[in-house]
Formats: structure tokens, sequence, C-alpha cells
């Protein structure tokens, strides 16, 4: 008998613990607000699809979703922070490719990307734009690769730090040119840039959504899109494939992840919210603008970023081990 009532105690708070997470899934978000960690400073790229993206999610969720900027090694820091929050749906991750290359680039990393959280769905990719200083002699890509082999010892190819969309895009670059230049990290792609800009750093290949207005200003030389097809917003840019390069292919992608634990009703609801911002007139029309594009609504699902998650790590861990680089 004293078994049977144990069993039956037991099979009572199990039956609480469910009904009141049923009742909490049920009740979010309610008014409070959700708090979005982007793992990269203000202003940046990841920054700018996720700000554009929360304005929109906001009015789909039915609730405020508030931007906290933690930068700092790669992405990571912002990441550990939303690993270690409660897992009630109210903090939340915006990270991009780094989700997929910081287990090769960190041999310490402290989490497991694809054990650690719970998928929310993908939100936008963003091409990659090879550009150069406007003072650079060759005038397409199709010169500009003798003349990289030429000058290696006196080019320079800057990206955003370690680990950064830039750094990946340019480790590709020289290996698919099989010369090393001498790459300048910086701590951001702002700086970066800023060098590009004004002749300190040849080259860079950096994100549309990053360098929109100035290839819209003639500011920056464009060589080429790294990536299939020409980008949407700048069609007079050809890809490098077609230029003698086939293969460099590097789509920063954009996604959404929650505390590994939180409620699938919640998840399905931030997912829910998720699809139908993706699809949303306004948000597409301003991914357009940066020259990136938001996903389709079967893409902004849990299920399909688990698989393009793991395949993502499966496709640069050998790219990353390769090279020999560790951020750590």
């Amino acid at each position: 008998m004293k078994r049977v009532a144990v069993h039956f105690a037991a099979a009572l708070a199990v039956a609480g613990v469910v009904a009141s997470t049923g009742a909490f899934a049920q009740d979010f978000p309610g008014s409070k607000p959700v708090q979005a960690v982007v793992p990269f400073a203000a202003g940046g790229p990841t920054d700018k699809v996720s700000r554009e993206l929360v304005a929109i999610m906001s009015k789909h969720l039915g609730t405020t979703i508030v931007i906290e900027n933690l930068g700092g090694a790669g992405g990571t820091i912002g990441a550990k922070k939303v690993v270690q929050a409660k897992n009630d749906g109210y903090t939340i991750l915006i990270h991009h490719i780094g989700m997929s290359t910081a287990p090769a680039l960190y041999r310490n990393l402290g989490f497991d990307p694809l054990k650690d959280f719970e998928m929310v769905g993908e939100i936008a990719d963003v091409p990659m734009v090879m550009v150069g200083n406007k003072n650079l002699p060759p005038a397409t890509f199709k010169e500009l690769l003798p003349y990289v082999k030429a000058n290696a010892s006196k080019l320079s190819l800057a990206n955003a730090g370690i680990g950064s969309a830039s750094h990946l895009c340019g480790l590709l670059f020289q290996s698919a040119i099989q010369t090393e230049l001498t790459t300048v990290p910086y701590k951001g792609t702002a700086p970066a840039l800023t060098d590009v800009l004004g002749g300190q750093v040849n080259l860079m290949c950096d994100q549309t959504t990053n360098i929109a207005g100035q290839l819209k200003a003639g500011a920056l030389k464009p060589y080429a899109a790294m990536q299939q097809r020409r980008v949407e917003a700048f069609k007079d840019i050809p890809t490098a494939a077609e230029q003698g390069l086939p293969g460099v292919e590097v789509k920063i992608w954009h996604a959404m992840y929650a505390p590994k634990g939180t409620p699938k009703p919640v998840i399905d609801k931030l997912s829910a919210a998720l699809q139908k911002s993706v699809t949303d007139p306004t948000f597409r029309a301003k991914m357009a603008e940066l020259g990136a594009e938001a996903v389709p609504a079967q893409r902004a699902t849990p299920d399909s970023l688990r698989v393009f998650l793991g395949s993502e790590i499966d496709k640069w861990t050998p790219v990353i081990k390769k090279a020999g680089v560790y951020a750590d």
C-alpha cells in the first residue's frame, strides 16, 4: 500500500509539473518583454538583421522584444549567456554562421551548439562580396586573381576578427587561389571597413548588410559575389565562379535559439511568430535593401534549423582544421 501511495504521489507531482508548464506556455509571452541576445556589437551586420527582425516579430509575438548586444570572443560570450539563462522563453539568441564554426575554432568552447540550445528557426541569408579599395589597379575579379598572386607579399586582407564571417570568407579565398596574403584582424567590422575605405588595407570579403551603402555610393570597388548566383540587390556584380574561381561560396546565415529545456509550446509560439516575420512583406523588403534574403517559412522552424546547423558544422570543421586556425 505504501508503495502504491508513493507511486500515486509521484504521478500527481509529475501531473502538477506538466499542468503548470502547460499553463505557463499558454500564458507566454503575456506582457513581459523578451530579451534577444545579439552576441556582436551594435551597428554590425548581425545587429542590423536582428533589429529589423524584432521590430516585426514583436508585433507577431504580441510583446516587445528587446535586443541586448553582448559582443566578444566571436559571439561565444553572448551564446554562453543564453545557455545559462532561465529556460522560460524570455531569453533568446540571434546568432550567425559562427554557431557552426565555433566548435572547430574554440578548443574549449564550453557549450555544444546542437545539444545546449533549443532551435527556433532560421532568419535570413546574407551574401558576401569581395571588395577592394578604390585605388587598387585591377578593374575586375578576373584581373584581380593574377594581380594578387604576383603581389601577395604587398597586399593585405582585412577581417573583423578570428572566426568572423569576413575571416571565414578570406580563408576560403586564400585556399582557393593557393596564395596567402597578409591578413589584418580587427575588433569588429566597422574599423576593418574604415581602413579598407581609407586605403590602409587593400581587400576585404564582407556581408552586404554591412557594405550596401558603400556599394551603392561607389565608395568600394566590388570584385565578386561569393555565392552561386548574383546578389539580387547588386546584379551588376558578377560571381566569383563567373570570373574563373568556382567553388568559393560563403553564405552568412542567421538563426534564433533558446536555452535548452525551454518548453515545446513556448518554442512553438516563438517559431510561429518567426515564420510570420520572415514572410512579412516589410521584413522581406528591409532585407532586400541590405542585399540579404529572408528565408522561406519552412526554414524558420526548429527541425529545419537543427538539420541545417548540423550540416554546416560538418562543412566548416574540416576547413578550419586544415587552416590550423584557433580563436582561443
